[in-house]
């Protein structure tokens, strides 16, 4: 981490905040994502998927600081998240553009899924771009396929969750990931949120109001 140098912020989140870094001895420019936790000794990755994804993904490099505790990720540095991109936007974007960026994104999630992990997160402010690349970010709900169900109820960001992960009690797969690349593509084509329930209930009734109930046979799947 003393390898770089930081010049200032630009979020934050629960967990974490995002710094602008430069590197010292080549100047290069990177985002550093800061964990508020503190850990002691070093830290490595128990997940060779994961680890591999994120490499294969957004070239991101773990670096500890020993004395500390600290622990940060190095990443590409990108301009916007698609949320930036379409906030207060007055003009849609051109369909060649929003092809290409969901191109990638679906090639990215595709990606993940054959190393065996799904997301768990795809929202706007999770998506990076940077002229006409594309980058997944955000991995700290990952979870392997193959792990056993139930996983975590309240995952997902609420306008982006799918309906078995509304409906269920943790009993859901990696095609959620996909539910929510449909509603991302149908936000950055009409620079509006597809479902934006209030509550998860409300988050029901709007998934309803547009599809409809669903059909008896698809409801008792999900009580099993």
């Amino acid at each position: 981490i003393a390898e770089y140098r930081i010049l200032g912020k630009k979020g934050e989140g629960t967990f974490s905040e995002v710094l602008k870094c430069q590197h010292v001895k080549d100047g290069t420019y990177y985002a550093c994502k800061k964990m508020k936790q503190h850990y002691d000794g070093w830290v490595y990755s128990n997940n060779g998927a994961i680890q591999k994804c994120m490499v294969s993904l957004f070239s991101e490099l773990i670096c500890c600081d020993k004395k500390t505790g600290t622990v940060a990720l190095i990443c590409e540095l990108m301009d916007m998240n698609i949320y930036e991109l379409i906030r207060g936007r007055r003009h849609y974007v051109p369909e060649p553009k929003v092809k290409n960026y969901m191109y990638q994104l679906l090639k990215s999630l595709d990606h993940m899924h054959r190393c065996g992990i799904f997301h768990r997160d795809v929202k706007p402010e999770n998506i990076l771009i940077k002229d006409d690349v594309l980058k997944l970010a955000d991995f700290g709900s990952c979870r392997s396929v193959y792990s056993k169900q139930p996983y975590t109820e309240y995952i997902s960001t609420r306008w982006y969750r799918a309906p078995e992960c509304l409906l269920t009690d943790g009993y859901y797969t990696y095609r959620m990931d996909l539910w929510s690349v449909g509603c991302v593509l149908f936000e950055v084509m009409s620079l509006h949120p597809l479902f934006p329930g209030a509550n998860e209930v409300d988050q029901i009734s709007k998934i309803h109001d547009v599809l409809g109930t669903p059909d008896a046979s698809v409801l008792n799947k999900m009580k099993q």
